[in-house]
């Protein structure tokens, strides 16, 4: 059966292309949703650019007939509308809701609908006080799930196969196995001897999924002073280290060395082995395109306070710090490679609009980012270019994300079987013991 569904401004400025999601079903906009999108329209950041474009989109389907009485906007049949909001709709809402709000018009919007459709009217709207409200005056209201992924199902890049003790042998000495099955590109496998548990070898799966290979790409010392503490660590260190995999993603709770892991792989392949020209950080300021005019000083004194983390980072891998803060000749490791021009850090605002070539491009607190932000910046990568996303999608401060919505679990799903990804999930925290038990408990 044919559904109407109403959509609130936070879905369009999530996705612009939502409008077009509903297949063979009806879409309205009540008139409070082109009034909002008006006001955020003006500014800077990725919000404002959805409205924008969201604006553009409509205006081109003005063009093509009228938008009250309905526009064709799917092949199969689907439809736009935009919808007033009657006055006298408004004031049969509860007296709790009396008032000229937009989530109240919105829902006026809604019990309008449904007394004048046959068929089910459904909210769609990413903000869960307005989804309870909706239930409350016994309206269908739901997320906008067209991005979300089954976050209990979420790729981990890792697989255990117990395998009898003559095949793990073979594996040593002939440096590759045929196993049974199809893997992922570049899944990560732990072979264990189905006999003595603590007879293993690590491999990983060619670009084709077809047979497994030892790993290869960690020198022994390790890289930039780090060497990996446990096998999911020296996993992401071979994703890291390998050009013929230009996206790789790392997922994780605090403390697993996600981002220690990217900077030191992305320093070693940028100044040592010179693969690539620039070590390219960024992570989203949040709430993401914030103004920055309020700190004092220059765009980097500004951007210190967010950067910090990574500059935590740097003064481990180098062994630069000045716990004492009296050595006046003292200089922080990174600052040398930010003048040579080997390093860039910015927040994400200004990667907008560039083409990246030839770069290592670090992603810090992905899962804090849209899956239309993440599609935006993948399609920055200019050629030769490496980009490493890394969050952890169980800490997110978008008020309209959540573990199953955000960009970083949308591309690891997205990209799982494609050649060009791997990814890898990073379980136990080497930060320290306080810090692995307390993520652990509290």
């Amino acid at each position: 059966m044919k559904k109407v569904f109403l959509l609130d401004t936070n879905v369009l400025l999530h996705d612009p292309n939502a409008m077009a999601r509903f297949e063979d079903n009806d879409v309205v906009l009540p008139i409070t949703v082109i009034e909002e999108l008006d006001r955020f329209k003006k500014q800077p950041d990725m919000v404002g650019r959805n409205a924008r474009q969201t604006s553009r989109l409509l205006d081109d389907l003005r063009q093509q007939g009228n938008l009250v009485a309905g526009v064709p906007i799917t092949p199969t049949g689907g439809s736009l509308k935009v919808m007033l909001c009657h006055r006298e709709t408004l004031q049969k809402l509860p007296v709790e809701l009396e008032g000229d709000t937009g989530d109240n018009a919105i829902l006026a919007v809604a019990l309008e609908l449904k007394q004048q459709c046959q068929c089910p009217v459904v909210l769609v709207s990413k903000d869960t006080n307005l989804r309870i409200k909706a239930d409350a005056l016994d309206l269908v209201a739901q997320d906008y799930e067209t991005d979300k992924v089954d976050i209990e199902e979420l790729y981990s890049g890792h697989l255990e196969r117990l395998l009898p003790p003559a095949d793990i042998d073979q594996f040593y000495a002939n440096k590759t196995l045929d196993l049974d099955g199809h893997f992922y590109p570049h899944q990560a496998i732990t072979l264990v001897d189905a006999t003595k548990p603590d007879h293993t070898a690590l491999a990983i799966a060619p670009a084709t999924g077809q047979g497994v290979t030892p790993l290869h790409k960690l020198p022994r010392e390790g890289i930039s002073r780090i060497r990996p503490r446990n096998r999911e660590q020296l996993f992401a260190f071979e994703l890291l280290l390998d050009d013929a995999i230009p996206l790789v993603t790392l997922e994780g709770k605090a403390g697993t060395g996600k981002t220690l892991l990217a900077i030191a792989a992305g320093l070693h392949l940028v100044t040592y082995e010179k693969r690539y020209t620039r070590l390219l950080i960024s992570r989203p300021i949040i709430p993401m395109g914030r103004d920055l005019g309020y700190l004092p000083g220059d765009v980097g004194e500004k951007l210190t306070p967010w950067m910090q983390p990574l500059y935590d980072n740097f003064d481990l891998i180098f062994g630069t710090s000045d716990p004492t803060g009296k050595a006046a000749h003292w200089r922080r490791g990174h600052e040398e490679l930010l003048d040579r021009g080997l390093l860039q850090i910015e927040p994400l605002t200004y990667i907008r609009g560039r083409t990246i070539p030839q770069q290592f491009l670090i992603v810090d607190e992905a899962q804090n980012l849209t899956p239309h932000e993440v599609k935006t910046i993948l399609t920055r990568v200019g050629e030769g270019t490496k980009v490493v996303l890394t969050g952890d999608v169980d800490q997110i401060d978008s008020p309209y994300l959540d573990a199953a919505s955000n960009g970083l679990a949308y591309v690891v799903e997205r990209f799982k079987a494609d050649p060009l990804a791997g990814h890898m999930t990073l379980v136990k925290g080497e930060r320290s013991a306080l810090a692995e038990r307390a993520t652990t408990l509290l």
